[in-house]
């Protein structure tokens, strides 16, 4: 199992040689997750094949170590803005702050370093480009919250493929796409001034499935005003929008026209967000969707085996998800797996109404035979939603309840301490293995491409 692989910290050594530094990396974060996280997501897989041999490819490959990933500050809980400027450079910093040392002082990210080598470079996240994990790679700034200083960035970093939602900081206040921007910068005609072809918005997802280049290009993809959906919702309203696996195989396309190799950074983004919603199914959905971009870099790692390294890791765990509640000592993952309001992207607003809102619980979301202590729970988010008026509370009460009901149980909305797993698979894999503080993968990581972080 995961747990017995993530704590055998002595990891064999694949071959006496050492080998040359890889020509192609891949940099996969998962936000938010956890062991817990993979674990939940592979028993799921496991049930929903009917395979009790099912595993998570991630959790097949050869090395396996823990990450500490505290920050700067006087906590053991790091943001995504910190943990990501600790992947990205090899530096700790303040949370909230993006590849600035806490003293502000710039440092280098490993898509900057492996520009500077000749490197092509890809950042793709099922958030907003913006966000706080794709943004440290590429850009270095105060506050995770300046996104409109941080697309500015990303025209300027030279990243050769940009893919993920948020269009809302690249067109102007007052053009025809809905802007999150104080002014009337088009960064988009910007981008494509610097030669990138541009698929921006769903009107432009066809022609980006589609979009096969025969020489080095540039790429901006950007498909939603912000988020990328949720895999379960993308797929259950049959939506046009690519998976992250799809992605992740365009930017392989994309990339790999370039002679001198590539270091593509895949975040899973959004398993994150649904942790801090204590959503079990979207947190698993998520993790399988992650896999399964995974797979399209290991197909590639088949073709190339002794050029190609793979990286699979987390900048944190999020929600504190245990797996066991309670005293009933057991998982019952196919509880999720049944669950019918996960055929719905969203949960109706509590008005005030309870009897209404019980019968609605029900019969449309499918919970039934609520027990004393289910229902005590969802009324004091009944409770708050009246003096708050904080509909979040209800979603959250309602995600509780069912993922209690699988056995499992969450002790937070935020980030917690926990450590991550990584997992390794190709050229000089086990350097990675072992305990470790996360500052040690983007520094083991910079030694082996003969990178220089400052």
């Amino acid at each position: 199992m995961l747990a017995v692989l993530l704590f055998v910290l002595t990891v064999p050594v694949f071959g006496a040689a050492e080998a040359g530094p890889p020509k192609y990396v891949f940099y996969f974060i998962g936000d938010g997750m956890g062991i817990a996280q993979r674990q939940s997501a592979e028993y799921f897989k496991q049930v929903q094949e009917g395979n009790p041999d099912a595993k998570l490819l991630m959790n097949t490959f050869p090395v396996a170590g823990l990450i500490t990933t505290h920050s700067a500050n006087d906590t053991l809980i790091t943001d995504s803005a910190a943990a990501g400027t600790a992947l990205a450079t090899g530096f700790k910093t303040l949370n909230g702050m993006l590849s600035k040392l806490p003293d502000g002082k710039n440092v280098k990210t490993l898509v900057e370093a492996a520009e500077e080598k000749g490197m092509a470079t890809g950042i793709i996240s099922t958030t907003r480009l913006t966000h706080a994990t794709p943004a440290a790679f590429a850009s270095h700034n105060v506050s995770r919250d300046n996104e409109n200083e941080i697309a500015e960035d990303l025209l300027d970093s030279g990243v050769d493929f940009l893919a993920g939602g948020g269009y809302g900081q690249f067109v102007p206040k007052n053009g025809p796409l809905k802007s999150n921007r104080k002014d009337n910068r088009n960064l988009l005609e910007e981008f494509k001034n610097k030669g990138y072809n541009l698929f921006v918005t769903e009107n432009e997802v066809t022609n980006f499935k589609n979009y096969q280049p025969d020489n080095p290009q540039k790429v901006l993809a950007c498909f939603t005003y912000s988020y990328l959906p949720y895999e379960i919702d993308r797929v259950n309203s049959k939506s046009p929008l690519p998976s992250l696996a799809e992605i992740a195989e365009k930017g392989i396309e994309v990339l790999s026209k370039y002679q001198k190799g590539f270091f593509m950074m895949v975040e899973g983004g959004r398993i994150d967000l649904a942790c801090q919603m204590n959503d079990a199914r979207r947190s698993i959905q998520e993790t399988l969707a992650f896999d399964q971009a995974i797979a399209k870099a290991y197909e590639f790692y088949k073709k190339y085996p002794n050029e190609t390294l793979i990286l699979v890791l987390a900048d944190h765990e999020t929600g504190g998800m245990a797996l066991g509640y309670g005293t009933n000592g057991f998982l019952n993952i196919k509880t999720l797996l049944d669950a019918t309001n996960y055929k719905k992207d969203y949960v109706k607003h509590y008005t005030g109404d309870r009897i209404a809102y019980f019968t609605y619980i029900e019969q449309d979301l499918g919970l039934i035979n609520l027990k004393e202590d289910e229902k005590a729970k969802i009324e004091r988010a009944m409770d708050g939603v009246e003096k708050s008026g904080d509909q979040l509370q209800i979603y959250i009460a309602i995600q509780n309840v069912l993922s209690n009901r699988a056995g499992i149980a969450w002790t937070t909305l935020g980030h917690t301490g926990s450590c991550v797993p990584i997992s390794a698979v190709g050229v000089e894999a086990q350097k990675f293995g072992g305990f470790k503080d996360n500052t040690e993968i983007a520094k083991t990581l910079a030694i082996l491409m003969n990178f220089h972080l400052n």
